[in-house]
């Protein structure tokens, strides 16, 4: 997977936030929001260009669980007739590792609300560790579904 400059950027600003007053966090807190919401849009870009050269029965195996849902819990259903097991496993394994870097992801920005409201420096620099951790979770599951392309008959 390659480097996301919009990641990196906001990765290094998440970073340097973490020693900021809550003065500079009033002042900065549009560009740290920016940042973020142009790293997620990154990743959410590189993971749509990735699923879209899945194999068919890949695809049809992850909409199946309920895949693009943002993260939603789908009661699991049984296994399209057509749909290899195996095929099925690994929509699994895949739509798990998007679940959680959503969870992240969402528990960042909650955690950063939260931040706002109370004017919290010790909240902000913990959304700040949330937010990294969601994009490395995001990249993560980027890489596995970069892996998956291959593997499945087309």
């Amino acid at each position: 997977m390659r480097k996301l400059t919009e990641v990196e950027d906001a990765k290094a600003l998440m970073t340097e936030a973490t020693g900021w007053s809550v003065v500079r966090w009033l002042k900065e807190k549009k560009r740290v929001r920016k940042t973020a919401d142009l790293a997620n849009a990154a990743l959410d870009r590189l993971d749509e260009e990735i699923k879209a050269r899945w194999s068919d029965e890949l695809k049809a195996a992850y909409n199946e669980l309920g895949g693009n849902s943002g993260g939603a819990q789908r009661p699991h259903k049984q296994t399209s007739q057509g749909v290899d097991p195996q095929v099925m496993l690994l929509a699994e394994k895949l739509k798990e590792s998007d679940d959680e870097a959503y969870r992240v992801r969402m528990d960042a920005e909650d955690t950063f609300d939260e931040a706002e409201k109370k004017l919290s420096t010790r909240l902000a620099r913990e959304g700040c560790q949330k937010a990294i951790d969601s994009w490395d979770l995001h990249e993560q599951a980027i890489r596995k579904s970069e892996t998956v392309m291959g593997a499945t008959k087309a």
